[in-house]
C-alpha cells in the first residue's frame, strides 16, 4: 500500500455571488482571505480551506437537499467556535449537541446553501 501524506485540502464551491458569499464566509463564518484570483475567492479557517468559484448559471446548493453538506470540520474548542459564529450572525442550522456516535456537534449554512457542521471528539 502506497504512503499517503496528503499536504493540503481544499473544498471548492461554487456560489452564485463571489461578493456575498465571500463576505459571508469572512464576516459571518470567520474564514480569513488567503488570496484572491478573478472568479475565486481562496479562505481559510485555521487548516480549514476553502476556494469559491462564481459559477451564476450553477444549480443552487440548497436545491440539492442533504447533498449540500460539504465539510465536517473537527475543532478542538467546538462549544467556542459555537459561540463566535453566533455572535457574528452565522445561519446556525442545527444547535450544539452531544451526537451518539461521540462527537459534540452543529451545522451552518451558507447563502447559497452549502451546508458545514463543525464537531469535536467527546473526551
Amino acid at each position: 500500500m502506497t504512503d499517503r501524506k496528503v499536504v493540503h485540502t481544499r473544498h471548492v464551491l461554487a456560489v452564485k455571488s463571489l461578493a456575498i458569499s465571500a463576505t459571508y464566509f469572512k464576516d459571518r463564518l470567520g474564514f480569513d482571505r488567503d488570496f484572491t484570483a478573478p472568479g475565486w475567492e481562496f479562505l481559510s479557517f485555521g487548516d480549514f480551506k476553502v476556494m469559491l468559484g462564481e459559477c451564476t448559471d450553477a444549480l443552487w446548493a440548497r436545491e440539492t437537499g442533504d447533498h449540500s453538506y460539504f465539510a465536517h470540520c473537527l475543532v478542538e474548542n467546538v462549544d467556542e467556535v459555537y459561540g463566535e459564529l453566533g455572535s457574528r450572525g452565522a445561519e446556525v442550522i442545527h444547535r450544539i449537541g452531544d451526537k451518539p456516535w461521540g462527537l459534540r456537534e452543529f451545522s451552518v449554512v451558507t447563502p447559497d446553501g452549502h451546508r458545514i457542521t463543525y464537531g469535536q471528539v467527546i473526551s
